[in-house]
């Protein structure tokens, strides 16, 4: 589940580089998405919040904490 969901935002991450900060994946079966927000689930939806899904995590000018982007 959790490589899923990393595979998930790395694709979101490699795509989306100045994207908004992400909350989780929402994952529904072999599918996932990015969320922003605490979603609302369905029955057959998992939620994995970004905390879990962090590597190393590193610190913006701002304070916040950010996941390194894979290399290109």
């Amino acid at each position: 589940m959790f490589h899923q969901a990393r595979q998930v935002l790395f694709h979101y991450m490699e795509h989306c580089p100045g994207g908004n900060d992400p909350c989780g994946v929402v994952l529904q079966g072999a599918r996932g998405r990015v969320v922003f927000e605490q979603p609302v689930l369905l029955p057959h939806e998992q939620f994995v919040p970004i905390d879990l899904l962090r590597g190393r995590p590193t610190t913006r000018a701002n304070g916040r904490l950010r996941m390194q982007r894979p290399a290109r």
